[in-house]
């Protein structure tokens, strides 16, 4: 996959009459540090909003002065809690959902006074793993959305997932960028599949990325990866217009 096959998926998009919705989502926020500095002044240069997903517990003030992006709550502290033999997750099946809960509320509680505005309630699990049974409790404590990674699935009422689809880092490998084709081809995947009707039309295809690993090669690829997309008609969707609010 290349940058001609990015285009010439989006002009199928455009010869239907339809725009594809893409958004981005970077995850592991705590502090201001330069790498960061440079990814909100990608989001302003480029014009795509930005939703950072920040750890509550270990988030900084100094994070939150004159933030120009869309804040969520990427797990309590981002411990990893499995059992021998289960994948890496804050939120183990061992772990009762109540227990779970509450962590979860008081992290809530801090993230939002410090976020102020910018704080969307939309639970971004660690290693994009949490049980569904927790996820459908999300609303007693005031979260009403759920972002993971790959196709989403029923989250439970008053809950709306939209996921990520496209991870730009290597992490089996070099942990760097994953390199062109295999960023464009999950893109290109993912538009070609929803465009079929074989995949959720109606999930925008999210783009992951995590700023304090990036190299050069990934700070490349976005930026052209934006401009490339805005320019053939894509929408680059804001994260407060994804996940509805219970009133």
């Amino acid at each position: 996959m290349n940058w001609q096959a990015l285009e010439e998926e989006l002009a199928r998009w455009r010869d239907a009459g339809r725009a594809p919705e893409l958004w981005w989502r970077d995850d592991d926020a705590t502090a201001r540090t330069p790498a960061l500095s440079r990814l909100l002044a990608l989001a302003q240069e480029s014009g795509v909003p930005l939703a950072l997903a920040v750890i509550p517990l270990s988030a900084q003030a100094e994070l939150f002065a004159s933030l120009s992006a869309r804040v969520l709550m990427h797990g309590t502290d981002h411990r990893n809690r499995a059992s021998t033999g289960e994948k890496k997750t804050e939120f183990a099946i061992a772990e009762a959902t109540e227990t779970a809960l509450e962590r979860l509320r008081r992290a809530r509680e801090r993230l939002a006074a410090l976020a102020g505005p910018s704080f969307v309630p939309v639970l971004v699990p660690p290693w994009n793993r949490c049980p569904l049974e927790l996820i459908a409790q999300l609303p007693v404590i005031g979260l009403y959305g759920c972002s993971a990674y790959g196709a989403r699935k029923a989250p439970g009422r008053g809950v709306t997932q939209v996921n990520t689809h496209v991870d730009i880092i290597d992490w089996h490998g070099k942990r760097g960028f994953v390199g062109d084709e295999a960023a464009l081809g999950a893109t290109i995947a993912h538009l070609a599949a929803r465009r079929r009707g074989a995949a959720d039309a109606a999930e925008p295809t999210g783009v992951l990325t995590h700023h304090a690993v990036h190299d050069a090669d990934a700070w490349r690829f976005l930026a052209r990866f934006f401009e490339r997309t805005r320019s053939a008609g894509a929408r680059w969707a804001d994260a407060a217009t994804l996940f509805p609010v219970a009133s």
